[in-house]
């Protein structure tokens, strides 16, 4: 049996659909705030078979802080996909972002060691490295430091150091560091949320980022658990573009205009009136100096490695945004 953490995640709900259409037993983590009902909506976008998929899921409610209540999802399980994280870019929270994407895989490796599995997927995130001089990253590029970068990618910095420890401790792990994940569902948080702002909103952001489908993503994640690619860590990308790339492609599809791109000086502009308008504009606590780095800088990724292991081929983006813009308008 799989056991899938952040299973109603965009991510997170592909690979149990996908393990599921593999004739596999598969064990979902929820929140007891959990929409599940999105979730089952959001499957019928990948398959006419979509319902009979989903009541084939064992949902477990799982504390993370109790040891008891991972040990207890954990009965009978060979094989775990962590893929529970808290993405954020607002201040406020910070703390949540720590717990969660920290102490939270601090915890399930701590279950995995007392329940010996024999199998362990953490996903990670392609922004935990440093792009090089000329802007590409890959699997032997640098680490990002604490300065100057978001609190989401320094939790998925120490997170992955976690995983990296518990692996050099005898746990068999592979690490899959997707870029900007492109799927359908779960709009309001996520990539989900910045997909939704590339596809509706009047602008988008100068920077740009490697990107993968969420199909291709939850494949490559079940066939390296399958192969054993154990003690390795692998980027995914489809390819790069930047996010004005992303929103006008998006655009055409809905017949719409072309969005007007925010610059990292527009943003460090409107961001010295945050002490002044901030009350007025809530939404200006997010323009962060890290914040706008992120936003305005462009991170290309190699998926080279990925492609030699599995002679894998990917989705490309036209028929990708196809897929799930249209799936955003029709939700």
């Amino acid at each position: 049996m799989a056991f899938v953490t952040g299973a109603t995640g965009i991510l997170g709900r592909i690979i149990v659909f996908e393990l599921l259409k593999r004739g596999r037993k598969v064990r979902a983590a929820r929140r007891i705030s959990s929409d599940l009902h999105e979730v089952r909506i959001s499957l019928r976008c990948y398959s006419e078979q979509s319902d009979m998929y989903f009541n084939r899921i064992e949902w477990v409610t799982v504390d993370f802080d109790q040891q008891s209540s991972l040990r207890n999802a954990l009965q009978g399980v060979e094989e775990v996909y962590h893929c529970a994280a808290k993405v954020s870019y607002d201040p406020a929270d910070r703390k949540e972002i720590y717990h969660t994407n920290v102490s939270g895989t601090q915890s399930i490796l701590r279950a995995c060691k007392y329940s010996n599995i024999k199998k362990f997927l953490y996903i990670g995130s392609s922004i935990i490295f440093d792009s090089e001089k000329d802007g590409y990253i890959d699997e032997k590029s640098p680490l990002i430091s604490s300065k100057n970068n978001t609190d989401y990618a320094i939790s998925k910095v120490k997170a992955n150091r976690e995983v990296c420890k518990a692996s050099a401790e005898g746990l068999n792990t592979i690490v899959l560091n997707p870029g900007m994940i492109i799927g359908s569902g779960n709009w309001q948080s996520s990539s989900g949320e910045l997909l939704q702002i590339l596809i509706s909103r009047f602008y988008t952001f100068s920077g740009g980022a490697g990107w993968v489908d969420v199909r291709d993503a939850a494949k490559i994640a079940v066939e390296l658990m399958d192969k054993n690619a154990f003690g390795e860590q692998f980027l995914i990308a489809s390819g790069n573009l930047r996010y004005r790339d992303i929103a006008r492609i998006a655009k055409m599809k809905q017949h719409k205009n072309k969005p007007f791109v925010l610059s990292g000086r527009i943003m460090h502009t409107v961001c010295f009136f945050k002490p002044f308008l901030g009350w007025l504009f809530p939404e200006l606590r997010l323009l962060t100096k890290a914040n706008i780095e992120f936003l305005s800088s462009f991170q290309k990724v190699s998926g080279q490695k990925i492609v030699k292991k599995l002679n894998y081929h990917f989705i490309g983006i036209e028929e990708c945004l196809s897929f799930h813009v249209g799936n955003f308008i029709h939700r």
